[in-house]
């Protein structure tokens, strides 16, 4: 159970970078939202994107909305290490775009302009680039 409001991590993989995950969650989705964040090996990865959407490949993160005021959101630590370079990212800056990216998938955002504006907003405000 979600506690209402809060971020609750919890970890499959090795390991995972510390980030204000509850502060940048608050001022996307707000402070009542409940969150659910997993950081996951590639075979938990891959078997939650087959499962749920049907995909076979590794993703590098993964966002369910459950209700309006609840979600999840899986991530994928090993292939975020092997992305963020051809991002010219940091590990630690990669890890923090997936989580923005995904949230603004929760508050209901497609891919296009606007989302990307926001990423780079966020990603700024959090010192993730």
């Amino acid at each position: 159970m979600i506690e209402r409001g809060r971020v609750s991590i919890s970890s499959t993989a090795r390991r995972y970078p510390q980030l204000p995950y509850q502060a940048i969650k608050d001022d996307i989705l707000g402070r009542t939202y409940a969150l659910s964040l997993v950081f996951v090996g590639t075979s938990r990865a891959q078997a939650i994107n087959r499962t749920n959407r049907g995909k076979s490949y590794i993703p590098n993160v993964l966002s369910f909305p459950l209700d309006a005021h609840t979600g999840e959101i899986f991530i994928t630590p090993q292939i975020a290490r092997k992305e963020a370079s051809a991002r010219d990212m940091t590990v630690n800056g990669y890890t923090g775009f997936l989580f923005i990216h995904a949230l603004l998938h929760l508050k209901g955002m497609h891919h296009g302009d606007t989302m990307d504006v926001l990423e780079k907003r966020y990603c700024t405000k959090y010192r993730l680039a």
